[in-house]
């Protein structure tokens, strides 16, 4: 069959790398390199060259098996890594990390009350979901309603589960009141963050992230056309048509859609009540990450500095403000700090911004969880349109994988 494949994040090269042998594939992309979040910068310096990851950066060894199961059958090394969550008040003179020597980096926290009462309510946060996901609580609904019912306390909500949640899911902090308490549940203990015990073991792919696409796409590199974003799919009864900037119309037999939801639901000429429902029901919020070398904006304490290190804002922004320490992350053997930061480029010193990138992450409410559980609906060969994309679970690489795997069912293909 002749497949088009639109978009070359991870879904639609895993798609591809199925499908390439058995089929004559054409995939397209909007932009000018192929990997989506797979975004590594190279930097040289008088010491030698760092290749820096942007977006898609960490793995683990329990969460990622599809995707683990792929950088071992195209060789690609990895190399381990520690997880950490820091927590600086910007207004206020406010720092802790998640470790031991971060907890308490502050003495006066040992001695704050409110402080001591976010501790007691985060144990308690994590045994309430754990009883949720093992039944013995019925909470279906949204993390405000959750957080307000069980009278957690403000301390623990603005300085600890927000910045975290935002954080994970690059979310605007003020929306997550509307976030499925399930969903977070399920994600925090498939990754270990409801205890201190049992943790998974986090990975970063040696040389930057970007050496496991290079590997994914050799077989078919000349198949990717690159800077040609897609403007109409239209599809007949016996074929399907895609539409391409400056060409046109070509014809395939079936179209794998590996875009984020609302780009997919705009380049369908005639979607159906299904498809609008479902395709808009995760809609997606833009992400400005810098990377750059301005130590400032991580915790001044360096025992509060984490992995990854939320900006607690005096006048909070509609988005994720967070600082990843890439020199901490992929273990960076470097004379500067290297950082990637999330909505906050007007702190960064202009001097010291290397790259500047533009992301975009699903927003998730429960009318979104109930959609994900809808996708064979509108995704299969009756339609001749498959959809993969990591919004069809948590949003992450796994998510990814797992859903190019499920796109690619119907053709009898896996991994």
């Amino acid at each position: 069959m002749r497949i088009a494949i639109v978009g070359a994040g991870v879904s639609g090269l895993v798609a591809a790398h199925l499908l390439h042998r058995e089929h004559e594939i054409v995939i397209y992309e909007a932009g000018a390199y192929a990997g989506g979040h797979t975004n590594t910068v190279r930097v040289d310096t008088p010491f030698g060259s760092h290749h820096i990851d942007t977006g898609f950066i960490v793995m683990n060894d329990r969460n990622y098996p599809n995707f683990t199961r792929l950088l071992d059958r195209l060789a690609v090394a990895r190399q381990p890594t520690h997880m950490s969550f820091s927590v600086k008040g910007e207004a206020q003179d406010f720092e802790y990390a998640g470790t031991p020597r971060g907890i308490f980096c502050q003495p006066r926290n040992l001695i704050s009350a409110s402080f001591q009462r976010m501790l007691v309510d985060m144990v308690r946060f994590n045994r309430m979901l754990r009883a949720m996901l093992d039944g013995d609580g019925g909470d279906e609904g949204s993390l405000g309603d959750f957080l307000e019912r069980h009278r957690f306390s403000h301390g623990f909500i603005e300085r600890l589960i927000v910045p975290q949640a935002s954080a994970v899911w690059s979310a605007d902090p003020r929306q997550m009141d509307a976030f499925p308490v399930r969903f977070m549940a399920e994600f925090f203990a498939n990754h270990g963050m409801l205890g201190f015990r049992d943790r998974p073991n986090w990975s970063t792919i040696r040389g930057g992230s970007a050496r496991y696409v290079d590997a994914l796409i050799a077989p078919f590199r000349e198949r990717i056309r690159l800077n040609t974003p897609v403007q109409a799919i239209a599809r007949g009864a016996d074929h399907v048509t895609v539409t391409s900037t400056g060409s046109e119309p070509e014809r395939y037999d079936q179209v794998v859609i590996a875009t984020h939801s609302d780009q997919a639901l705009a380049m369908l000429e005639d979607p159906s009540p299904r498809e609008s429902q479902l395709l808009g029901a995760i809609p997606y919020q833009a992400n400005e990450a810098v990377l750059h070398t301005d130590s400032s904006l991580l915790p001044r304490r360096r025992a509060a500095r984490a992995a990854w290190n939320f900006h607690l804002l005096e006048e909070p922004k509609p988005l994720s403000t967070v600082t990843y320490y890439m020199n901490h992350l992929q273990r960076l053997h470097a004379q500067e700090d290297y950082c990637v930061t999330l909505n906050r480029t007007e702190a960064i010193d202009p001097a010291r911004i290397i790259r500047t990138i533009a992301y975009s992450h699903p927003v998730y409410t429960p009318a979104g969880v109930s959609a994900q559980a809808r996708h064979a609906e509108i995704s299969g060969h009756a339609q001749r349109t498959h959809y993969c994309g990591a919004y069809w679970g948590w949003g992450f690489h796994e998510d990814g994988v797992r859903s190019a795997l499920r796109a690619c069912e119907p053709f009898a293909v896996s991994l």
